[in-house]
């Protein structure tokens, strides 16, 4: 009897510790029978996809076969570490079944600078060597070619009629992710600074995401054809990604110098042979001339395009507040039809034209008003 009291209080006490640690904070539990079954709402199957998600299906597949990945392979040279290889990506697309392809010339820029190579992979991912065919650094424009059989040229559009709000599609290579397709819309028109400097005109904004990667592929409309050339993005410091705020070349811009790149390797840049300066209502009636507005022929160049065309620099010395100037020259006020008002028009102007390209200058001389037809010259070819 003895024996059994120690006994009977050691298995109570256990069995009060497993009650208050195991058994009631739920480290064993009883199985309970299986709960009936769960009732979900599916979607039917097969759907109709509506128009505007079938036109985005039709404008990648359309396409998606002429878009590149284009890779800059350069050499640079460290202090520490002496020639150490770089490598920078983008995007291009195929122009003709010759193999030319058109991308940004910044695309190219280092591996051609340090006589690198460059290499374009198919949507296939077959690789290629590529040849530089021509640059144009002031167009940010550049055409390489491959030797590769089967290939589809992509439809070149107009950019001239874009209108804010229009549907716009970007395919590329965003950060390496090859094929890749956003929408958006047009966002402006606008004039636009890249990095180093180069200005586009009539710059395509969108708010299709574009990124790192996405450079030199095509923005395409509606219909699945190139309206510009994906080109850069504003983007906070430090970020470089897409903000909503994209910008691309008009593809208007790049079939005006197409022919020059692919036969000459480069662009022969038109110019006028005239210095200027704009006029504004004031000096205008300062001079007692027949328009408040236009450029203001200060000198030609001599043997340029417009003294052989005829037009006139001034002939009087004057001040415009403390800068001299020559003034009794001609006033131009339009060139073929398109009122010039300051210099950067002018050079809107002449982005549309070539060297040798005819063009109706419209002047004022003293009172009478002119038309008379010059004849571009190379920009290279004056001082």
């Amino acid at each position: 009897m003895k024996l059994l009291r120690p006994i009977a209080i050691a298995v109570v006490l256990v069995g009060v510790f497993f009650y208050f640690t195991t058994y009631r904070s739920g480290t064993f539990r009883t199985i309970n029978s299986p709960a009936a079954r769960i009732e979900v709402t599916q979607a039917a199957s097969n759907e109709a996809l509506d128009a505007d998600e079938q036109n985005n299906i039709s404008v990648y597949h359309k396409n998606i076969g002429s878009v590149v990945n284009v890779t800059s392979k350069a050499v640079a040279f460290d202090f520490f570490y002496g020639l150490v290889p770089q490598e920078g990506q983008g995007s291009g697309f195929i122009i003709d079944r010759a193999g030319h392809v058109l991308t940004n010339y910044h695309v190219i820029a280092d591996a051609v600078s340090s006589r690198g190579q460059v290499e374009v992979t198919l949507h296939n991912r077959k690789k290629y060597r590529a040849t530089v065919v021509g640059m144009d650094r002031l167009h940010d424009l550049a055409i390489v070619q491959i030797k590769a059989p089967e290939l589809a040229p992509m439809v070149l559009g107009d950019s001239k009629n874009l209108q804010v709000g229009q549907k716009v599609y970007a395919i590329g290579n965003p950060f390496g992710l090859a094929g890749t397709l956003t929408s958006g819309i047009v966002s402006s028109i606008r004039s636009v600074q890249e990095p180093d400097g180069v200005n586009i005109d009539e710059a395509i904004q969108t708010d299709a995401a574009i990124n790192p990667g996405n450079s030199g592929g095509p923005l395409l409309n509606s219909h699945g054809e190139v309206i510009g050339i994906n080109t850069m993005i504003a983007s906070n410091p430090g970020v470089g990604q897409s903000a909503g705020i994209g910008f691309a070349i008009p593809i208007n811009t790049a079939k005006a110098v197409l022919n020059d790149l692919l036969t000459l390797g480069r662009v022969r840049r038109p110019v006028l042979g005239v210095v200027t300066i704009p006029i504004s209502p004031d000096i205008a009636n300062e001079l007692g001339l027949a328009a408040d507005y236009g450029l203001l022929v200060v000198r030609v160049v001599p043997g340029s395009s417009a003294e052989r065309a005829g037009l006139r620099g001034g002939t009087e010395r004057a001040n415009l507040g403390n800068t001299p100037i020559m003034v009794g020259g001609d006033l131009i006020v339009a060139i073929d039809g398109q009122e010039v008002q300051d210099q950067q028009q002018l050079a809107q102007v002449m982005n549309n034209h070539r060297a040798g390209d005819t063009v109706r200058v419209t002047i004022y001389r003293g009172k009478r008003k002119l038309d008379l037809n010059v004849t571009l010259g190379e920009a290279r070819e004056q001082v």
